[in-house]
Formats: C-alpha cells, sequence, structure tokens
C-alpha cells in the first residue's frame, strides 16, 4: 500500500512553543494529520479535517472551537483538493476510518458522500445524543448533514499487541484496524495501518505532542496539558491510554509508529514518508 499524510486542519491558536511545543514566540502550531491509503481496492482517508463547506463558512465550526484553535481555512488545506494534488478522482474514496467526530476531524465528510464512514458505535451515540454541555459545545451535526453511510463498530474483537477489542474494519484492506482509545471523547479510538514490516499507529487525539510519550523522559507542554483536561470526557482513562502508548513505543519501536493527529514534528518526519513498501525507522517520535 502507498500511504500519503495529509495536513487537512492547520491551526495557529495563541500561546506559542513555550505553551504548546511548537509555533513561534507567541502563536503555536498545530497541524490536522491524516492518511490517505492506496489500495487494491480504492483509497481510505483516515481522518478527513477541515471540509469545503467550514471553508465557505466557518461560523459553522463553532465561535469557542474557533476562538480556541483560530484555523487557518483554506480549499487547498482540504483533504478534498489534496486528493485531486495527488492526481486521485474523490470518487475513489471508498472509506473514511475516524478517530473521532470533532470538528477538525470529520469537517469533510461531506466533500466524500460516497465513502462508507467507519466510527465507533459509542461515538457517533455520542455525537447524535448531544447529552452533556461539553459534547454539546465539540460536536458540530452540520458536518453530517448530508447523510453518510455510516459503519458503526463496536469495541469488540481481536488483540493487537496488547490493546483489547481491536476490530478489522470490514470491507477495507486488510491491514486497516480500528482500535478503542476511549478518554478525549466517549468513542475516541486509534486507527492502525500496516505498511511493510511495521504498523502506522494514528492516535488521533489520544495525546497532542511527541514529548508526551516519549520512552525515557515524558513531558507534556502546559498549555496542551490544561488543554487536554478540559476536553477530556474521561482523563483517567485518556492518560491511561497515553501511557500505554509510551510502553508500546518503548518495547515496539522496530514494530510500531505512533503519531497523533496534531503534532507538527510527528507529521513533518512522516510526510515525506509516501513510497510503498518502504518502511523509514528514523519516523518515529525523538527520544
Amino acid at each position: 500500500m502507498t500511504i500519503h499524510h495529509l495536513d487537512c486542519a492547520s491551526m495557529a491558536p495563541v500561546g506559542g512553543r513555550a505553551l504548546l511545543g511548537a509555533g513561534g514566540r507567541l502563536t503555536g502550531r498545530l497541524v490536522g494529520h491524516c492518511l490517505l491509503v492506496e489500495t487494491d481496492g480504492g483509497l481510505v482517508l483516515v481522518d478527513a479535517g477541515f471540509g469545503t463547506a467550514d471553508v465557505a463558512e466557518p461560523g459553522r465550526l463553532g465561535r469557542a472551537f474557533r476562538a480556541a484553535t483560530r484555523p487557518r481555512l483554506t480549499l487547498e488545506g482540504t483533504a478534498l483538493q489534496q486528493v485531486r494534488a495527488l492526481g486521485h478522482d474523490p470518487r475513489d474514496v471508498r472509506h473514511i476510518v475516524l478517530t473521532h467526530l470533532d470538528p477538525d476531524h470529520a469537517g469533510g465528510l461531506a466533500d466524500f458522500p460516497q465513502a462508507e464512514v467507519h466510527v465507533f458505535a459509542d461515538e457517533l451515540s455520542a455525537a447524535r445524543e448531544l447529552a452533556t454541555r461539553g459534547e454539546r459545545d465539540r460536536y458540530r451535526p452540520a458536518q453530517w448533514a448530508h447523510g453518510p453511510r455510516w459503519a458503526e463498530h463496536r469495541t469488540a474483537g481481536e488483540s493487537w499487541f496488547g490493546f483489547e477489542a481491536v476490530r478489522p474494519l470490514a470491507g477495507t484492506a486488510p491491514d486497516v484496524l480500528l482500535i478503542p482509545l476511549r478518554g478525549h471523547t466517549r468513542g475516541h479510538a486509534a486507527v492502525a495501518v500496516r505498511r511493510g514490516g511495521t504498523w502506522l499507529l494514528h492516535c488521533g487525539d489520544a495525546y497532542f505532542s511527541h514529548t508526551e510519550i516519549d520512552p525515557l523522559a515524558p513531558h507534556c507542554p502546559p498549555g496542551l496539558r490544561v488543554f487536554q483536561r478540559l476536553m477530556a470526557v474521561d482523563d483517567p482513562a485518556r492518560t491511561h491510554n497515553r501511557e500505554r502508548l509510551r510502553d508500546l513505543l518503548r518495547t515496539r519501536p522496530d514494530e510500531v509508529v505512533p503519531f497523533c493527529s496534531h503534532d507538527p514534528h510527528e507529521f513533518d518526519r512522516l510526510s515525506g514518508a509516501a513510497e510503498p513498501d518502504a518502511v523509514d525507522t528514523a519516523h518515529r517520535p525523538a527520544r
């Protein structure tokens, strides 16, 4: 499989490198790390970033979200345009696999109406029910008002490197797995994609900085620490899963390459690694 790393949700929150770990002195830098996977059965998109409708109508992202993240909304940055720039027909995106349904991950769904959208059932229920104030603030139903072809998955399946309840996605490439990592949201997931002899593990928002899963000296920039605690629906579960990811990196450094959605350091290291059937062991979080 050929795997492309795309930034589909660039953001520049106030805070700077000292608070957020990346960016300038006053303004931070966050990316929206998505994957485009070329398979024999068509294209698979992991997370969808901001969509063309978000660019045309930024208000649908919500005032609080825009104030906190300061999104950089351009048509060129959407998954739709990046798929086209790679020479593909967007209609060939057959599946979208979501880590969760926050607005910087689900905005591009409407740009691929033909795709089957894979998500954990708990996450879809949270987005539909909007049972809490936090969930009413974070989810933007306009992003899926077009009626996606949902494929709801239960957290039951096989075992993968000690992570329980891993479910292969029926109908996608055989080496794409959905892994529950509850904490940031009710149905938050990681997505594992086999590439040669290595697994790429898209951890979504299970952590925000590569320094958090450093096996030797883990730490989190203060601004990201506060933000993650505020956004988590289950912070003990989030921190527990982050520790499991750190252990995975420590014990399986040659087999699994974890990365999160928003760390520009990880994105910059991986975004050149799109050659098929190649494993670049340098593309992993700094130690």
